[in-house]
């Protein structure tokens, strides 16, 4: 699965939230400055091209929605950005966030309490 730019990104977030939409409806969930129209028209289209997106023709409209859920998305970018920035070691990446965010042993398990009960 390749990578989503940040425009592209910023659509399927968008796309992931309100489910379907046409351009328009896009457009109005994005914050100022808002782009042209024609580029969120073509950010959606290269996105369809490369199969994030699929499309149900709704009179003239094209309504967009998500192929690829979030779930699956941040699994597979997660992976690529753990490979990449840390060797592939979620503990190297799990200890520079520890570092950086100064969480206690604690906070870490407080954590991994709160994830385990998701999944109950």
């Amino acid at each position: 699965m390749k990578e989503l730019t940040k425009a592209e990104e910023e659509v399927m977030q968008i796309l992931w939230r309100i489910e379907s939409g046409v351009v328009k409806d896009i457009l109005n969930e994005m914050s100022e400055p808002k782009p042209a129209y024609n580029t969120v028209s073509t950010v959606v289209r290269v996105m369809e091209q490369k199969g994030f997106v699929g499309y149900k023709k709704v009179g003239k409209f094209h309504e967009y929605h998500p192929l690829i859920s979030k779930e699956l998305y941040t699994k597979t970018f997660m992976q690529g950005f753990v490979k990449k920035y840390f060797d592939g070691s979620y503990r190297r990446m799990v200890s520079f966030f520890t570092n950086e965010e100064n969480l206690s042993i604690q906070d870490l398990e407080t954590l991994i309490n709160e994830e385990k009960s998701k999944k109950s």
